[in-house]
């Protein structure tokens, strides 16, 4: 599991873009800049959609006063999804950047990917949020249930970068 201090691997998600679908590096993305990345372990999933996406919406002013370049939003969902999810959510219109994992490239490459098939989840990412500076994890946390939505909410990571 990717740990603080080092880099972001070398991996491509997915976006809508105004022709379709688009590749774009996460190295590319955090390059030279400070984002927050948060993962959900799905797109419509209820923490997901009432706790944890609304939490940085409510915070995203607080993020750029703190110098945070974008706030992303992470998923093992398809581009289709994400981009009906972040309009659904108000998202999109925050200013949050949806993206897809849809074959779970980072997700995996930063050992955050499970399994809970009696849920119908397969291949998804773990609830984190972490600050990225330039590439290099600042700060990333966990939740430890499933469900539970506080340390990796806005709030939650907001405190951490102190």
């Amino acid at each position: 599991m990717i740990s603080v201090g080092e880099k972001l691997p070398k991996a491509n998600l997915v976006q809508m873009g105004p022709a379709g679908p688009e590749p774009i590096s996460i190295a590319d993305l955090t390059k030279g800049r400070k984002v927050a990345i948060f993962a959900v372990p799905g797109a419509y999933t209820p923490t997901c959609s009432s706790a944890h996406v609304p939490s940085f919406i409510r915070t995203k002013d607080q993020f750029a006063a703190k110098g945070v370049d974008d706030i992303i939003c992470v998923s093992v969902n398809d581009p289709f999804v994400m981009a009906a999810w972040g309009k659904e959510t108000g998202a999109t219109q925050a200013g949050i950047t949806m993206l897809a994992d849809a074959e779970c490239s980072l997700t995996e490459a930063i050992g955050m990917r499970f399994d809970a098939a009696p849920a119908g989840l397969i291949s998804r990412s773990l609830r984190y949020a972490m600050l990225v500076e330039d590439g290099e994890v600042k700060i990333l946390q966990m939740e430890q249930g499933p469900g539970v939505c506080e340390l990796t909410a806005g709030e939650g990571l907001l405190e951490a970068m102190g």
